[in-house]
């Protein structure tokens, strides 16, 4: 019996990669635990294992004051090997299961911000289980993007976010809702943001929704929005395919604050001006009356994530009211038909849904409270001749967008 456990024991070490010594030395912790709960045991001993026959001994001992053995002897018990067997069960497989952790933990110290690929095992409310080959990683719900499908068998990429030594369950926490994530995306596609021709400065994102990123390059001669669209949007296209339909907006970094400002209100054309007040972090954005739900968004989103990239709190404003004065409602109604029927607001979702006010404010510390609300077209506007927009149209990987920003 003792022969056919050792030769067990190969064969787990081929098939799992866990040393034999590992094993039998977990092997003989638990064999001390049988022995103690066997009546008549001494309160010490330990237990000696043959790595070449398996054969199992236990040694009683003696100790003095100081926790030095005095006196040693054999006491194996005759039952010894069904004892051992049925007490040592539980123990062994929670040894092999941490020398298999402190495996994984070696091999992916230091890999945090790597992205990985996996297979779905199992999806839940609370956590999706990723088998990476080597090793499992866990998806917390709060790390998953918010409304996402993943079905069990499909194979996904997502970003390691941290590795863990100690504790229940994976060692691996993976994450898909990261801004991190994007970057890594498109480190993948993008072979200039390797080698360091590119860099990406900031990045905002609000998962499931929209992603803006702005993008800089240190060779005068590459143009990094380019670089990262790709031809055709080919590059950036197979980052929103992974993102399942996330938009993504590719926007150039300028040292020029103003500059950098209005970049990040795409895909807003044609900025009239950008006041900057630098000590409240603050700036003032006049944009043309048919762009201003353009640059507002659906639900003041395209606003937001240009403040959070930027770091500014913006004000954005029409060309008819730059002073933000509070207008009459007679100006107010045609001005909010006008924007309507402005060919630049239907160009995209968030021109046909998005809000029709006269100007907006949104912070990047506090996105959320100052927003404005989206408000339904007015009774009177020809909402029926607007052409129709395509749920989950990507107007960040259209041909015309993709020629815009790298001509741009």
């Amino acid at each position: 019996m003792h022969f056919e456990m050792m030769e067990a024991l190969e064969h787990l070490e081929r098939e799992r990669g866990i040393p034999v010594e590992t094993i039998l030395d977990a092997l003989a912790n638990a064999l001390v635990s049988a022995y103690k709960r066997s009546p008549g045991a001494a309160e010490e001993a330990r237990v000696t294992i043959d790595p070449e026959t398996g054969e199992m001994l236990v040694y009683a001992q003696e100790l003095d004051e100081d926790g030095n053995v005095v006196r040693e002897w054999e006491d194996t018990p005759d039952d010894f090997g069904r004892i051992a067997a049925q007490t040592a069960k539980q123990v062994i497989q929670q040894r092999l299961r941490d020398a298999k952790r402190e495996q994984v933990y070696e091999r992916y110290q230091g890999r945090q911000g790597d992205l990985v690929t996996g297979i779905v095992q199992q999806v839940d409310h609370r956590y999706a289980m990723l088998d990476l080959g080597d090793a499992e990683a866990i998806m917390p719900s709060s790390e998953r993007i918010p409304y996402e499908r993943l079905d069990r068998g499909a194979r996904v990429k997502a970003l390691v976010l941290e590795v863990r030594e100690e504790g229940k369950g994976a060692p691996i926490v993976a994450s898909r809702s990261h801004p991190d994530f994007i970057k890594a995306l498109f480190e993948l596609e993008v072979p200039e943001l390797l080698e360091g021709v590119v860099e990406i400065k900031a990045i905002a994102r609000e998962p499931g929704h929209r992603t803006k990123l702005a993008v800089f390059s240190n060779d005068p001669s590459v143009d990094p929005v380019g670089a990262c669209v790709g031809a055709r949007g080919s590059r950036v296209r197979q980052v929103v395919n992974e993102l399942r339909g996330e938009k993504v907006d590719l926007v150039q970094y300028r040292d020029d604050q103003k500059q950098f400002i209005a970049e990040a209100l795409s895909p807003v054309r044609g900025v009239r001006e950008v006041r900057i007040d630098e000590e409240e972090k603050e700036a003032i954005v006049i944009v043309p009356d048919g762009q201003l739900s353009l640059a507002i968004g659906k639900e003041g989103q395209n606003a937001r994530l240009a403040a959070r990239l930027t770091g500014y709190r913006i004000d954005i404003r029409p060309e008819s009211n730059p002073e933000g004065l509070p207008p009459d409602e007679p100006e107010a109604d045609q001005e909010s038909v006008e924007t309507s029927e402005a060919p630049g607001a239907a160009e995209t979702p968030e021109a046909a849904e998005g809000s029709a006010e006269p100007a907006a404010t949104v912070s990047a510390e506090e996105p959320a409270a100052e927003e404005p609300a989206a408000e339904e077209p007015a009774a009177e506007e020809p909402a029926a001749e607007e052409p129709p927009v395509a749920d989950g149209e990507d107007d960040a990987v259209t041909d015309e967008e993709a020629e815009g920003e790298v001509r741009e």
